[in-house]
């Protein structure tokens, strides 16, 4: 890698570093020479462009050039800052949990608007905890149970609650599912971003994701896109209080199936399938009769 270590200033050292990432392909990168100087030298965008003229050092230059490299062969831009930004909250992010992304905080946004005030909330499969941490902090009237299977993905979760100061209001549980659920629990609002990709279609996949995000998150069970939906609608029927609403994110493939899964519940009513920002069948709704 000639560049970016041959240049010495803010603007030629994100200059060379954009040509070379994007010279190999990678996503955006420009935003990713961006985010990465900015990393080392503790940087916001805005004061990167302010300082453009500022020097680096040769540790600065060989930290800027390590990072570029590990982006040019498909490592995500949020393993290598260690955090990711979520609806204004940074997260903790790692090999442990799916990388949060903007379909998510529409997620978060369309369950915040079906949790009645003091709402008790369940949140399956929380992985980085970033729909719990969300409806927390966007509402301190919500208590919220997140439950993951991983003891890592947990790990990373809660070092997440405890950064927003929110361990009072957000519990975090160890288990498949319901598995996790106290018998006799019954919640306001279910939310859940669950896998939904059948393992023979993880070639359609970007190639940073299944390379780097965490397989657990991402697979169901082979030929069986509902298979998570399944585990989750069954606990619904108890778990979930009359009158109370299921939200959960969905996607190509899986949005069909998984409507008319809920949708042969009878014990759920108003079943919709709502699209993301990109016009994509996102989002499932249904409401506990």
């Amino acid at each position: 890698m000639s560049a970016p270590g041959g240049e010495h200033t803010v603007l030629s050292v994100l200059r060379a570093a954009e040509g070379w990432l994007q010279q190999r392909g990678a996503e955006a990168p420009r935003r990713s020479a961006e985010l990465l100087l900015g990393k080392v030298l503790g940087l916001t965008r805005l004061q990167l462009y302010l300082a453009h003229d500022r020097p680096l050092d040769g540790n600065e230059r060989a930290a800027m050039r390590g990072l570029v490299q590990r982006r040019a062969s498909g490592e995500p831009v949020a393993h290598l800052l260690g955090t990711w930004s979520f609806r204004g909250l940074e997260l903790a992010v790692g090999p442990a949990v799916l990388i949060p992304r903007p379909e998510t905080e529409q997620l978060v946004d369309l369950a915040l608007e079906r949790a009645p005030r003091g709402s008790s909330v369940l949140d399956l499969g929380t992985g980085s905890g970033a729909i719990s941490i969300g409806l927390a902090a966007a509402r301190p009237d919500v208590r919220v149970l997140g439950v993951d299977v991983s003891q890592n993905a947990l790990a990373v979760a809660a070092s997440n609650v405890q950064r927003h100061g929110l361990a009072e209001r957000v519990t975090l549980a160890h288990g498949s599912w319901w598995e996790a659920v106290q018998p006799g629990a019954v919640f306001d609002l279910v939310v859940s971003n669950p896998p939904y990709i059948d393992p023979d279609a993880s070639g359609e996949l970007a190639a940073d994701v299944r390379a780097f995000e965490p397989p657990l998150a991402l697979f169901t069970s082979k030929g069986d896109v509902v298979s998570c939906y399944r585990a989750i609608v069954a606990g619904l029927a108890t778990g979930l209080r009359a009158g109370g609403w299921f939200v959960a994110e969905t996607g190509v493939g899986a949005s069909g199936p998984a409507r008319e899964l809920l949708a042969s519940q009878p014990f759920l009513g108003e079943v919709q399938l709502r699209q993301d920002h990109e016009g994509i069948d996102r989002f499932l709704l249904a409401r506990r009769a």
